[in-house]
């Protein structure tokens, strides 16, 4: 694995003799720009000690809380935080992990958080809202990692939101369809997590029907309630209706075909965003339908085997934890670098060509699937 160098973009040392031209290996590692992560959440305020540090490292792993006499820091991601974190704290990299927290306390939550999301090499997130009130909004973010953030609008929060206000079907009905145009003129994007959508619109009388059982769930926690497919379905056709590129969140984005196949010619970019390990299929299904895009994964050299380099994006999915920024953004770049050695060391193309792609992955085609630039973002 390449050690990255002091800038947090530049990646990997140069491999093998250094000719004067041809496709082979030269001098100098690939340079990334200032990353754009397409998926995120934010991270959490406050002061955290071990326990409550070590559930943020479980649910980023997808698990729950530690069995006694063992820690979360010995995981891929434990591993991670150990390697990259501590030295932009002012740590030797693998240091113990009571120390790296110790230190993170001395330094205070603001302060930490400050060094590590500005030292995550990452310029610009796409922040998804409306789950959780304890993560950090926009704004925030935006201060404390001094990059660029745009608003990525959640469809099942807004919904939830809407149906807190309405009294009736038809209010519920009209109200989702003023506050997704609301929405619509200042996010950058909409995401929901839907297992299935039919290639049609649901029928209105449908609609309305699972608009009426979900409306008397409402004295129910919001996050015990979820909307019934047909509503999901109705949100969703009516956020690709908009324009805004959107994000899907699904387990297997296979179960998804027929819906991609029928919203083609819309004018409307979806990006697939899989569980693992099915990132593969939605490059597949990326490299199939021209409005249809995925994200990169944790392991890019798999899914760009599978899709045109411009249909793949990078993210880093955090949650609470400013470390995952840094960690998520670290192993992309050292993933990158090693296939960047492998494809010029076989003479596949050039380390011009090479940092090129990465580019791409790394901001590029986010910058055209969400219009950062027309936006005049950073």
């Amino acid at each position: 694995m390449h050690e990255a160098t002091d800038s947090p973009n530049t990646l990997g040392p140069p491999t093998g003799p250094v000719p004067r031209d041809g496709p082979g290996p030269v001098a100098g590692p690939i340079t990334l720009p200032p990353l754009v992560d397409q998926h995120s959440h934010g991270t959490v305020d406050g002061e955290l000690g071990v326990g409550s540090f070590e559930t943020h490292l479980a649910a980023a792993a997808g698990s729950g809380a530690a069995p006694a006499g063992t820690t979360f820091f010995d995981s891929w991601t434990g591993l991670a935080v150990r390697r990259w974190c501590p030295p932009l704290l002012g740590m030797e990299p693998h240091c113990a992990p009571v120390s790296y927290l110790a230190r993170r306390r001395e330094l205070g939550a603001y302060r930490a958080a400050r060094l590590l999301l500005r030292g995550a090499g990452i310029g610009t997130f796409l922040l998804e809202s409306g789950a959780r009130d304890d993560l950090s909004t926009a704004e925030d973010l935006a201060a404390t990692a001094d990059g660029a953030v745009h608003e990525v609008v959640r469809l099942e929060p807004l919904a939830e939101q809407v149906a807190d206000t309405s009294g009736t079907v038809d209010a519920f009905i009209g109200n989702t369809a003023e506050a997704l145009y609301a929405a619509a003129q200042h996010a950058t994007a909409f995401a929901m997590g839907i297992a299935f959508c039919d290639e049609l619109p649901p029928d209105p009388r449908e609609v309305r029907r699972a608009a009426a059982r979900w409306l008397a769930l409402t004295v129910r926690p919001a996050r015990d309630r979820a909307p019934d497919p047909a509503l999901a379905q109705h949100l969703l056709w009516s956020a690709v209706a908009t324009g805004l590129p959107v994000q899907l969140h699904c387990a297997d984005p296979q179960s998804l075909v027929g819906f991609l196949r029928a919203t083609a010619g819309f004018g409307t970019d979806l990006v697939l965003l899989p569980d693992r390990p099915h990132h593969r299929r939605a490059a597949q299904l990326a490299a199939a339908f021209p409005h249809v895009y995925a994200d990169a994964g944790p392991r890019p050299g798999e899914t760009l085997g599978e899709a045109p380099f411009g249909k793949l994006l990078f993210s880093t999915g955090a949650r609470g934890l400013p470390e995952l920024y840094v960690t998520a953004s670290r192993l992309f770049g050292q993933a990158m670098a090693r296939l960047a050695d492998e494809w010029v060391g076989e003479e596949i193309c050039t380390r011009a060509e090479a940092q090129r792609i990465a580019g791409l992955v790394a901001a590029g085609t986010a910058r055209r699937v969400y219009r950062l630039d027309a936006a005049g973002s950073g």
